[in-house]
């Protein structure tokens, strides 16, 4: 029987990370508090959110940050700053690679192990300074919460996996492992093996909470000309949660925050407009998604 409540948070980069933090902070202040699940997965962009959310830090201080840090930025660009990564990164062989995922089920590992080598031949910053931009999320000695889970997947041998509290790894380098996108960001060193983003296998991975009663999944990248496609790519991951008796709720972008993220997911410039969007948005979600959380 299923049992307990989940919350799945997918990959997005900086604009996902800003409209998940909106997010869930206008379903907080509608009474809804998605950070009170007895599991949260989060996938890169999630990872990052869920291990806040997970570490007790409100929402409210999540979009605030989020809102300060992009107001910065945003300042930046405006004033000529150069691009945050040096240059533009060339996404080419990525789309390439992710063109070959299966709609119907997770791609093996070997279709992971090419993401790996193509990670792993990128010239990208540094893994210090990767993991230095997480904030406290990646502080040495920060405790790894418990009912939290981060995406990874292992760079040479393909292998999907998660870490969570009993693995005693540094919660920074986890969720660096699982934003670790491939040929943006370098692969993260983890007990000698390296790690690239979980977002690989699916955006969400939602497949992994199977078996709670009560699932909220939140997918960013369901979104703009590609929404079908995406959301029956990730049918047989909700199919999943269902099967094993869960009710299961899925919120995407609407129109008002799809306007706000413009065309790049890594432009960390719209984190103010995105995570104001996403509150605009979590507030009006509330009242459906009472109905599965309670």
């Amino acid at each position: 029987m299923a049992t307990g409540r989940a919350l799945v948070l997918g990959g997005g980069g900086p604009v996902g990370i800003a409209w998940e933090s909106g997010l869930a902070a206008g379903l907080a202040e509608e009474g809804v508090e998605i950070a009170q699940a007895d599991l949260i997965v989060g996938t890169s962009a999630g990872s990052f959110v869920g291990a806040q959310l997970a570490s007790a830090r409100s929402a409210h201080s999540l979009a605030e940050a989020q809102i300060a840090q992009g107001r910065r930025e945003a300042e930046a660009r405006a004033a000529g700053a150069g691009h945050p990564l040096g240059k533009a990164p060339d996404l080419q062989g990525l789309l390439g690679l992710m063109a070959k995922a299966p709609a119907d089920g997770p791609p093996d590992d070997a279709l992971m192990a090419e993401f790996g080598a193509y990670a792993r031949g990128a010239e990208t910053i540094s893994e210090a300074d990767f993991i230095k931009g997480f904030g406290w999320v990646g502080e040495d000695g920060t405790p790894f919460p418990a009912g939290y889970r981060a995406t990874t997947i292992d760079a040479e041998t393909g292998a999907f996996r998660t870490w969570g509290a009993e693995d005693g790894v540094p919660l920074g380098r986890a969720v660096a492992s699982s934003c670790s996108v491939p040929g943006i960001f370098p692969p993260i060193a983890i007990n000698g093996r390296r790690y690239i983003d979980g977002g690989m296998r699916t955006p969400t991975n939602a497949d992994l909470v199977a078996g709670h009663e009560r699932v909220i999944v939140v997918a960013v990248t369901i979104m703009g000309p590609f929404a079908e496609y995406m959301r029956k790519r990730m049918q047989w991951e909700l199919d999943a949660i269902t099967a094993a008796g869960g009710q299961v709720e899925l919120i995407v972008p609407d129109a008002q925050a799809l306007d706000a993220f413009g065309v790049n997911l890594m432009d960390a410039s719209r984190r103010a407009e995105v995570t104001e969007a996403g509150l605009a948005q979590g507030r009006r979600e509330a009242g459906r998604m009472r109905g599965v959380w309670g």
